[in-house]
């Protein structure tokens, strides 16, 4: 079986980002972003998913962290997407509800071919320390768009703002730990009926 990881890097006037996956690791993680709460959720997902991956990114974090977290869910989708490959085999589909003491979320994913996003959540602040929740759609934006994901992210409940997102990005971990494992009765086919993904 060929290794599933990617090196993908994305320099703009904005930000210089750099991302290493490894789809089949141990949950490896390392991270310099300059934006501490997304490496903390990034940690998530490479703890939960049994991802290896590692960021190295600067951004114009003095102007706010915009395009430093927008570019990450960039560079990490196209990384996903190089080193999923042709999809031949895989289970496709991942979901996950994950707790954190009151919070639930859900999250459902689909490696379609098709970008899609639908998240609801109502965060109950609009910063974490200083990361505005509202960057959080703009980072699965970018995922889904250049992993060629459909991405569904539900918050069922919640009143810290910290569990609610922690609970997203551990969701989030576990339906991409799925949803890429091989299938041992779909050895080599296409998870879907049109024979391309």
């Amino acid at each position: 079986m060929a290794e599933r990881t990617a090196t993908v890097s994305r320099n703009t006037l904005e930000t210089q980002i750099t991302v290493a996956v490894n789809i089949d690791g141990t949950g490896k993680f390392r991270a310099e972003t300059g934006v501490p709460f997304l490496e903390h959720m990034m940690e998530q997902i490479s703890r939960h998913g049994l991802i290896d991956l590692e960021i190295d990114a600067k951004g114009d974090n003095h102007i706010d962290d915009h395009h430093t977290v927008e570019d990450i869910g960039i560079t990490l989708g196209q990384a996903f997407k190089e080193a999923v490959g042709d999809r031949k085999g895989i289970t496709r589909y991942g979901y996950a509800y994950c707790p954190l003491d009151e919070a639930l979320s859900r999250v459902v994913v689909d490696f379609s071919g098709r970008p899609g996003l639908d998240m609801k959540v109502e965060f109950t602040r609009a910063s974490i320390g200083k990361l505005d929740t509202q960057l959080f759609w703009e980072f699965f934006q970018g995922f889904v768009n250049h992993a060629g994901v459909t991405l569904h992210i539900d918050n069922l409940k919640g009143f810290n703002a910290h569990h609610q997102a922690e609970t997203i990005f551990k969701a989030f971990g576990r339906a991409l730990r799925q949803a890429l494992e091989f299938d041992p009765r779909a050895a080599g086919t296409m998870p879907s009926t049109k024979g391309c993904l």
